[in-house]
């Protein structure tokens, strides 16, 4: 017998992973998964974490300080995670991002590399290691956190835009070859939102007023936009949504 419609958005006794659950996007995330019922692993590297998580429920929401430039620490860090989960895993939400601003030409190969291996890197290491727990369930729901950069090139900003881009990609890849495990693949595309990643960019009023002329919605987003969109990937209610980019910019986009 089919869930009630609500029932179908209900995350109870489903266990997941958030790469990335310290920053502002993916603290919003976390809470969205644990407000719906669900068990959450938050990793990052920021140990600011420890008390994001202590804040919320030490039964429920366990953090794990991670450095995701390393590969080794990407593998051990996902056996961790599994150990506190029980052994399976429902939902992998990839949320880790930084970003780096120079002019194309000049832009460091040191900042390069860790742009990379943090936005798109790690977004591939944990998706094939989650996939690989999920085809046993026949069971799965990851959540990619992309950009509207995924969808046009931005200014000084060559590492994050080839990064985004490729989360874009990545996630219908993913979603291509998981489909038939029953695992749905989806990214997020946040708009302009305002968090510690944008400082720079809200402090600059002739860029700020260039974006605010192009939001329908008259406004930046905030962290807590992203908590609808987070349930309802993570949930049933979207069993037949796969390999989708789903932006959440206040209708920049289509202006």
């Amino acid at each position: 017998m089919k869930k009630a419609i609500l029932e179908e958005f209900s995350l109870q006794n489903k266990k997941a992973i958030v790469v990335g659950g310290a920053g502002d996007l993916g603290k919003s995330m976390v809470e969205a998964l644990y407000e719906a019922g669900a068990q959450v692993v938050v990793i990052d590297i920021d140990e600011r974490l420890l008390d994001f998580c202590s804040s919320l429920d030490s039964n429920s929401i366990h953090p794990l300080v991670v450095d995701i430039r390393d590969r080794d620490q990407i593998r051990s860090s996902f056996i961790d995670a599994m150990t506190l989960l029980g052994g399976s895993v429902d939902i992998l939400v990839n949320a880790a991002g930084i970003q780096r601003r120079f002019p194309s030409e000049d832009f460091p190969e040191r900042d390069w590399d860790d742009v990379m291996k943090i936005n798109l890197d790690a977004t591939f290491f944990y998706s094939q290691l989650a996939v690989r727990e999920m085809k046993k369930l026949s069971y799965g729901r990851i959540i990619n956190v992309a950009s509207l950069i995924s969808f046009f090139g931005g200014i000084t900003i060559p590492a994050y835009a080839a990064s985004k881009g490729g989360v874009a990609q990545l996630t219908k890849a993913f979603s291509n070859d998981c489909a038939v495990y029953g695992i749905c693949v989806n990214a997020i595309a946040p708009g302009y939102m305002d968090t510690q990643l944008n400082v720079k960019l809200l402090a600059d009023p002739i860029r700020t007023s260039e974006v605010m002329a192009r939001v329908p919605k008259k406004r930046w987003g905030v962290a807590s936009d992203m908590k609808g969109i987070t349930v309802f990937l993570a949930s049933d209610a979207s069993e037949y949504i796969t390999g989708a980019v789903i932006p959440v910019d206040g209708g920049y986009l289509a202006r």
